[in-house]
């Protein structure tokens, strides 16, 4: 037997190992102190099964892995998986890269201490030109920062999992850098139109969730096999949320034009890497 690779996680071992049976390349998994590794059996196997792990390191979301679980999947397998809370943990760390962790755990953090007694500090800090005083056009982070607040549980639970899905499916299958252009673009273009519409007292990240739905949602109809898309029924939910706003029925203040500025940012960007060649 040759060891190809090793993977920290066994469930992603599993799922690889299930889709070189199905490319009649036999193979087993071997538990390590920390990971497992993969062995074929087969020594003539061993290079087409090590293209395949590093093609799979690249894209281990690619639909044909999944699609390999189902059909050659062995559920008698003794690997042991681990607690449910540390699979929750991997699975959260794993479905996003760096950038969606980081501006997830800033959310987290800031909507913390808002509510832990420094509401009126970090709202001095961070808010939009002219929302308290002795602001001044120099702190030019005050045209990004304002997305990084929150103001209600409900607020931030929705904006963060939609950020973590679909941020991370961005980040994860095509690269950093879109998501990154994405995040610093409809995180402050969407704030300056919010600050026309109704001044400067706004926050959440509402604009840029608008930008990664549209961008994932234009990106799965014009070029699908970058890997990424939202079904129909999740891309009509958003657009649902995005007309209530303009209604009373919600029965809070929403910010409507950076969530408007963030859908346009968001489909345009999405045109616009759909044309390229080549993906992540």
């Amino acid at each position: 037997m040759i060891e190809i690779g090793r993977l920290p996680n066994s469930r992603a071992a599993q799922a690889f190992v299930d889709y070189l049976k199905g490319e009649q390349i036999d193979c087993q998994i071997q538990p390590l102190p920390q990971g497992v590794a993969i062995l074929v059996i087969r020594d003539q196997d061993a290079e087409q099964a090590r293209k395949e792990f590093t093609h799979f390191i690249a894209h281990p979301y690619d639909n044909k892995y999944l699609q390999a679980s189902w059909e050659h999947g062995d559920t008698n397998t003794k690997l042991d998986y681990g607690a449910p809370s540390l699979q929750l943990f991997t699975q959260f760390i794993t479905g996003a890269g760096p950038v969606t962790l980081i501006i997830f755990g800033l959310c987290v953090l800031i909507y913390a201490a808002m509510n832990l007694g420094f509401a009126s500090p970090v709202y001095q800090a961070l808010s939009y030109f002219g929302a308290v005083s002795d602001t001044s056009f120099s702190e030019f982070w005050r045209v990004f920062t304002p997305s990084l607040m929150h103001f209600s549980a409900m607020h931030i639970i929705f904006n963060l999992l939609w950020w973590w899905y679909l941020g991370g499916k961005i980040e994860t299958r095509i690269g950093t850098a879109p998501l990154l252009i994405l995040l610093l673009v409809a995180g402050t273009l969407p704030n300056i139109v919010q600050y026309y519409v109704s001044g400067p007292n706004f926050g959440g990240l509402s604009g840029v969730v608008y930008a990664v739905a549209g961008y994932t949602w234009v990106m799965g109809r014009r070029k699908p096999e970058a890997g990424i898309g939202l079904p129909p029924s999740y891309m009509g939910f958003m657009l649902i949320w995005l007309v209530l706003g303009f209604t009373d029925f919600l029965g809070v203040s929403v910010a409507n034009g950076a969530h408007i500025g963030g859908l346009l940012i968001g489909l345009a960007q999405g045109w616009f890497d759909s044309r390229s060649k080549t993906t992540r």
